[in-house]
């Protein structure tokens, strides 16, 4: 029961970790401007797909994967028994 519990916990953590990383270090919508003909959006601009790299999002990556070894543990435990 424990690793299913624990690797639940990782990979929700995980999903956290990630989303916090992905919106927390960036504003999400630029302030209007008077003389932009540009529609008013939440996305700034140049927003790319950098904060979906890995290189800042290894902690959540591998806190989900263990989560998921974890899970799979449990079940074929679990599926060992019956």
């Amino acid at each position: 029961m424990w690793p299913v519990l624990a690797g639940a916990f990782l990979f929700i953590c995980g999903v956290l970790v990630m989303t916090w990383e992905a919106l927390g270090r960036r504003r999400l919508s630029e302030p209007p401007h008077p003389f932009d003909d540009d529609p008013q959006t939440l996305e700034p601009r140049h927003q790319n797909l950098r904060f979906l790299g890995l290189t800042r999002n290894w902690p959540a990556a591998v806190m989900m994967a263990l989560g998921a070894i974890l899970l799979l543990f449990g079940a074929i435990r679990y599926a060992l028994v019956l």
